[in-house]
C-alpha cells in the first residue's frame, strides 16, 4: 500500500483511528439497543416510539458506515465484530431485560448523552492532540445529531409517564428559569 501523505503522521492517524473505533463501537451498541427497544416496546406509546426508533436506527446505520469509512480513509481498519465493539464501547448492554417504554426512553437518553460527552472529548483530542481538523469537524456533526436525539427523547418523557400497570406516577411541576 502506498504511504498515506495527508499531512498527519502515522501516530496522529492512529490516535484518531482509535478514537473513531471507540465511537463506532458505541454507535453499534446503541444501534442494537435501539433496534431491540423498537421490537419490544409496548403500551400507549407503542406506535410513536416504534416509528421514532426506526428513524433513529436508520440514522445510526448511516453514521456507523460513515465512521467506518473515515477509519478506512485514514488508513485504518474499523472494528467489525460484536466482541470488538463490546470490548471498547463505553455503553453497556442490558441483556435479558425488557424495561417499560419510559425506561427504554430514559436509557436511550443516557446513552446518547454519553456519546455526546465522548464525542465532545474526541473532537478536542482530534483537533488539539492529533491536528486532524477534518475528523474534529466530522465528529462535531455526529455530536450535534446525538444532542438533538437526546433532546427529543428527553422531551418525550417529560411530564407524566404511563406505566404498563396503568398506575400514573405523581405529577412533577417544573417552573421555567427566571419565573
Amino acid at each position: 500500500m502506498p504511504t498515506i501523505n495527508i499531512g498527519l503522521t502515522e501516530e496522529q492517524r492512529q490516535g484518531v483511528i482509535n478514537l473513531l473505533n471507540q465511537d463506532l463501537a458505541d454507535a453499534y451498541v446503541l444501534l442494537v439497543k435501539t433496534k431491540k427497544y423498537h421490537w419490544d416496546v409496548v403500551g400507549p406509546q407503542f406506535r410513536t416510539l416504534h416509528q421514532l426508533w426506526e428513524e433513529h436506527y436508520e440514522k445510526l446505520t448511516v453514521n456507523i458506515d460513515a465512521l467506518a469509512e473515515r477509519v478506512r480513509a485514514l488508513g485504518g481498519y474499523p472494528v467489525g465484530t460484536m466482541e470488538g465493539f463490546l470490548n471498547i464501547a463505553t455503553l453497556k448492554e442490558h441483556a435479558g431485560q425488557v424495561p417499560t417504554a419510559t425506561d427504554m426512553v430514559a436509557r436511550l437518553v443516557e446513552d446518547h448523552e454519553q456519546i455526546v460527552r465522548n464525542l465532545r472529548e474526541h473532537v478536542d483530542q482530534s483537533g488539539e492532540n492529533f491536528h486532524d481538523q477534518g475528523t474534529a469537524d466530522f465528529l462535531t456533526g455526529l455530536m450535534e445529531e446525538h444532542e438533538e436525539i437526546a433532546w427529543m427523547l428527553r422531551s418525550f418523557i417529560e411530564g407524566q409517564a404511563l406505566e404498563p400497570d396503568n398506575k400514573q406516577p405523581a405529577a412533577e411541576t417544573k417552573t421555567p428559569v427566571g419565573v
